[in-house]
């Protein structure tokens, strides 16, 4: 696909397929139900996040549905307006095989 501005010629930076494998994909899937079921218990309609979160409302049905080419800005915004931006702290928080990595670096350097 290329895009034509002041007809010159320009290809978009993201051409390259996204690929999740299964057990991830299923890992995203249960975040998207996750969200959703959030927004149902508050009882706000797909329009009501959309619009707070600014985003499309085919974007949120995507992040619903676990979709992990969305932007992490809208998962976020999605999450902002839910409530629920503090979870996004604890993304990554345990790192515990880096931290066991780093110990053992520190180690083998003496």
């Amino acid at each position: 696909m290329y895009i034509f501005v002041d007809n010159k010629q320009h290809i978009p930076m993201n051409t390259k397929k996204k690929v999740l494998f299964p057990k991830h994909q299923k890992i995203m899937e249960q975040v998207g139900e996750n969200i959703k079921l959030a927004r149902k218990r508050r009882k706000l309609t797909t329009i009501q996040v959309s619009e707070r979160a600014g985003i499309d409302r085919s974007t949120l049905y995507q992040i619903e549905r676990g979709n992990g080419s969305v932007s992490m800005a809208a998962y976020f915004n999605t999450f902002r307006v839910l409530g629920l931006q503090d979870d996004f702290l604890k993304l990554a928080a345990d790192d515990s095989f880096g931290r066991k990595l780093q110990d053992l670096s520190l180690t083998g350097n003496k």
